[in-house]
């Protein structure tokens, strides 16, 4: 139970480092009125023209011509409804016909408690072609990962200690994610142009995670993106890599880079963004991603320039969405038509896209899953004949459930 006075004495405590942070974030607000005030002057081929003049490489972001067709960065929709019904009828009426498609992943990482080490990823997908009929593919791929995939470096041993790495799943499964989408998207090059599908890919493709990882951990990973990103232009099949709540600086680093105030705000871009996009629907221009970090800066992530992104509000209790395209998309002129995509998925799956979210139902891996798949482990090991023992702890545990 809490002691009311205590609470109070607590807090005043604390009084001062509260009227402090309310202060700083009086004073963030008028620095980012003030320097959003001075980035909306210019055009797009005036801030190209400072970028280049600063002669720094990787500005955060590069504008696009669409920053000259915005008002305070902000492209609004333009649609409303009267209720979600409404909205409803909109994006069946957009989505009549349109595939779309959307890849997930889960996966069972080592475990200390049995003596032969053994992984699994599982990657499910989820087509949904949007005929009358309601065809639909739902399906998942099952791949165990065994002792010569999981075997131990020895980088591995003097960071953790532990012969049985995790982070060889968590790469198999970013990996194969990556080559589902690129399978998917050729069994569909055939489709005539209007008609091929939109493919979700849950996540970023500006991969700055891989730079902390040592070069070969991060070169799958890298190539899977450069190659999921090669394989929507050579099959002209639209792909758009969602992130419900992105902390991302990009934009912030150009706006920062431009006034001479480096590090000056503390906001991530959807936080900056949030308020000029007050209906749903409506975006920001798009920017080609120029992000500074590791890999970018040691010049591992030229593709990074490949990507263009824009923040869209999809509900208003959230900050906006980010979304990111391959560049062919934007200057093909075909941005807009897949945004509306994006939109129309979101409203049917309640501010998140319908087919990732079923992809994601197909392809997660509960904990019961877990423990039915050591289980069927621990069956196979022992009809084959080969040694395992189990920790003490997990034998426990397991008489205890028997």
């Amino acid at each position: 139970m809490l002691d009311r006075q205590k609470v109070i004495l607590a807090l005043q405590d604390k009084r001062t480092q509260f009227l402090d942070y309310t202060a700083d974030q009086r004073r963030q607000h008028e620095l980012i009125r003030k320097l959003l005030a001075e980035f909306t002057q210019a055009d797009c081929q005036a801030i190209l023209a400072r970028i280049e003049q600063s002669g720094i490489e990787w500005p955060g972001a590069l504008p696009t011509v669409e920053l000259d067709q915005a008002r305070d960065l902000r492209l609004p929709f333009g649609r409303g409804w009267r209720n979600h019904q409404d909205a409803r009828a909109w994006a069946l009426e957009t989505l009549a016909e349109q595939p779309v498609i959307a890849v997930d992943g889960s996966q069972v990482t080592p475990t200390k408690d049995f003596s032969v080490p053994v992984g699994a990823v599982q990657v499910g997908w989820y087509v949904n072609y949007h005929t009358p009929g309601g065809r639909y593919i739902k399906d998942v791929e099952f791949e165990v990962l065994g002792p010569d995939e999981l075997a131990a470096t020895e980088d591995d041993l003097e960071l953790s200690g532990d012969g049985f790495p995790n982070w060889r799943v968590n790469q198999v499964r970013f990996v194969r994610e990556c080559q589902r989408l690129c399978r998917l998207m050729e069994e569909h090059a055939h489709l005539p142009e209007e008609r091929r599908p939109l493919c979700f890919f849950d996540g970023s493709f500006v991969i700055s995670f891989a730079g902390q990882m040592r070069p070969q951990r991060a070169r799958p990973y890298l190539e899977a993106v450069a190659e999921l990103l090669d394989c929507s232009q050579r099959f002209r099949i639209p792909l758009a890599g969602f992130v419900d709540s992105s902390y991302s600086r990009d934009l912030v680093t150009l706006i920062e880079l431009l006034a001479h105030t480096p590090n000056a705000l503390t906001l991530g871009d959807a936080a900056l963004l949030a308020p000029r996009l007050p209906e749903w629907g409506d975006r920001s221009p798009f920017f080609i991603c120029a992000r500074d970090d590791s890999l970018s800066s040691e010049g591992r992530a030229a593709f990074y320039r490949d990507v263009v992104f824009t923040y869209v509000r999809l509900t208003q209790d959230r900050s906006p969405a980010r979304v990111e395209l391959p560049r062919w998309l934007l200057e093909s002129g075909l941005a807009e038509t897949v945004m509306d995509v994006v939109r129309a998925e979101c409203v049917v799956g309640t501010g998140y896209p319908y087919a990732v979210e079923t992809a994601d139902a197909a392809a997660v891996i509960t904990q019961q899953d877990r423990q039915r798949f050591y289980a069927l482990f621990q069956q196979f090991v022992q009809g084959q004949g080969i040694p395992l023992t189990l920790a003490r702890k997990a034998a426990s545990k397991q008489g205890r459930r028997a």
